[in-house]
């Protein structure tokens, strides 16, 4: 009996990642790619519209980082699987992606093989993590709380914060993210406050230390 076709979007900031993923998956006949986006915003959009099995996403991403854009896809749609494809390999990361229902992990370093075998193990419903992820931090997740102050941030704060550090004035964001200027300012003084920054520079820092934009 064959196996059904899984249908994938790739989202990634980086135009040579997405060709090189769709050319690797173009060989494949078990997996179709039905979209692809260059941030996190649009690549939601995309998944809406393609309504994909699996998602292929990078960590830094514009718009919306990775973080934010698995916690809306798993809540857009329960059963899609996400495998994060990203360079980044610090703890804290893998913790939070962990807990907003991420099943894949590959590093970018990793051999095509292990991409292939993320993409097999997540179709049959299975997590795949590469070598990465030690035994001892998935033991650690599954033991562990979530750290007051990872995830201290509300989804739409660090919405907000990601906005400002790329950029944007609160007139702008507001309209982005379909919300007031005075909640934008709202959402900005309250996400400052928790982090205990002053400035927008501060924020900006936390954001490319947080890997939320890239330096």
């Amino acid at each position: 009996m064959t196996s059904p076709i899984r249908r994938v979007i790739i989202i990634d900031d980086h135009d040579a990642i997405r060709r090189g993923v769709r050319q690797l998956l173009e060989t494949k006949p078990n997996y179709q790619v039905v979209g692809e986006a260059a941030d996190g915003r649009t690549g939601l959009k995309v998944a809406k519209e393609t309504r994909p099995d699996i998602a292929i996403l990078d960590y830094s991403i514009p718009e919306l980082n990775g973080l934010d854009l698995s916690h809306a896809l798993k809540r857009e749609f329960p059963r899609i699987e996400i495998l994060l494809y990203t360079m980044h390999d610090r703890e804290e990361i893998i913790m939070n992606i962990l807990r907003a229902g991420v099943r894949g992990f590959v590093l970018k370093s990793d051999t095509e093989k292990h991409l292939l075998a993320a993409l097999d193990s997540l179709s049959i419903r299975r997590s795949y993590f590469s070598g990465a992820i030690s035994d001892a931090l998935l033991e650690q997740f599954l033991d562990s709380k979530p750290h007051p102050l990872a995830s201290s941030l509300t989804h739409r704060e660090r919405e907000v914060v990601q906005q400002v550090a790329e950029g944007r004035i609160n007139k702008v964001i507001a309209a982005r993210l379909n919300i007031s200027i005075k909640t934008v300012e709202t959402h900005r003084a309250s996400a400052m406050r928790k982090l205990n920054l002053k400035t927008t520079a501060d924020l900006v820092r936390y954001a490319v230390r947080n890997q939320l934009i890239q330096a």
